[in-house]
């Protein structure tokens, strides 16, 4: 188990080492072996949704729907002209109400939850959805914290639970039926504690979760922090985006970079942020890097018809969140049929 490090502790007061202590943990290794061993991976996806073995399939996935209207109208635009194929919902934002009804109304698309313990724009801010207080998870004005550093500081395992549990619940009362689970900034891949319940909750509801390989941009812990994943999850090769401080005039050549250096027989994810660069989104963002300027450029990327001929030159598949969950269902068995 690669970035896996355990210390094994030999006490010597009698000589002789803690015997108990080391079957015990040999035991956990090899546990943690077998589960390693048997985490789905990117060609058991690859054969059982039938695509040849050098298939590069690709997710395009928009982040942060629910933010605000302009946020939310780019999104809906995206997905039901086929230019991206997926997005996740953030539950505790402004614009939630919204996003959900698109859910409704649009029940086939690929929806995920964006779940969200952070609040990062200065006059725009959000809380917790858990009707029980989740004091580790607020600042003083009753908001999540600004940035992820501060919101895992304090995070306490059970008020992370809750919190999620909760917005889950609030999108399965709004209708919402989603695919999939991701994470706001990545937050809950900042620790093991944080990524511990962020794994439960999607066992408990029966989805995948998204989990990237140490060369991602969000593989904060994979290969590197000594990760135990489940035996169920599955790792995605690799998921990119564009970072805003790129030039806009090379926003397309960027992304066709980035793209055309993926490795066949893999599972990818391209993440975008979609919006319009109005009067809305620019009061929310001001003049950050992250703001609506960047949105704006990546809705102008998914809308190229240069965009998609690449796509389609190199040979992408696009897929979804949805395939990939079934994909993780099919027996062993029908990977032959």
């Amino acid at each position: 188990m690669m970035g896996v490090r355990f210390y094994l502790p030999l006490h010597r007061s009698s000589g002789r080492p803690r015997w108990r202590f080391v079957v015990l943990v040999c035991g956990l290794l090899l546990l943690l072996s077998l589960a390693a061993a048997a985490q789905v991976s990117d060609a058991t996806i690859i054969r059982r949704l039938g695509y040849p073995a050098d298939a590069r399939l690709l997710i395009i996935h928009d982040d942060d729907v629910g933010l605000s209207h302009e946020v939310n109208r780019a999104a809906f635009i995206a997905l039901e002209k086929g230019w991206i194929t997926s997005a996740s919902i953030m539950v505790p934002c402004p614009a939630f109400a919204e996003a959900a009804e698109f859910a409704r109304h649009h029940p086939d698309l690929d929806l995920g939850l964006h779940l969200t313990l952070t609040s990062e724009w200065k006059h725009y801010r959000w809380g917790p959805v858990s009707p029980v207080p989740v004091n580790s998870l607020v600042d003083g004005q009753g908001y999540f914290p600004y940035t992820v550093r501060a919101l895992a500081a304090r995070a306490t395992h059970v008020d992370v639970q809750q919190e999620l549990r909760a917005q889950i619940e609030e999108a399965r009362a709004a209708g919402v039926n989603f695919t999939h689970l991701d994470t706001h900034m990545g937050t809950l891949l900042k620790n093991p504690q944080l990524y511990h319940a962020y794994q439960q909750v999607a066992r408990e509801y029966g989805v995948p979760h998204l989990t990237t390989g140490s060369g991602s941009p969000r593989g904060r812990l994979h290969g590197r922090r000594g990760l135990n994943l489940a035996f169920d999850t599955l790792v995605v090769s690799k998921n990119l985006q564009l970072r805003p401080y790129h030039s806009h005039k090379k926003w397309l050549q960027t992304y066709e970079r980035m793209l055309e250096a993926l490795q066949p027989g893999g599972v990818y994810e391209l993440i975008v942020h979609l919006g319009f660069n109005g009067p809305e989104l620019q009061s929310i963002t001001g003049h950050q890097h992250w703001g609506a300027t960047w949105r704006q450029n990546d809705f102008d990327l998914v809308s190229n018809p240069k965009f998609q001929r690449f796509l389609r030159e190199q040979n992408f598949v696009l897929v979804t969140w949805k395939d990939l969950a079934r994909a993780m269902q099919l027996p062993e068995e029908a990977e032959n049929r």
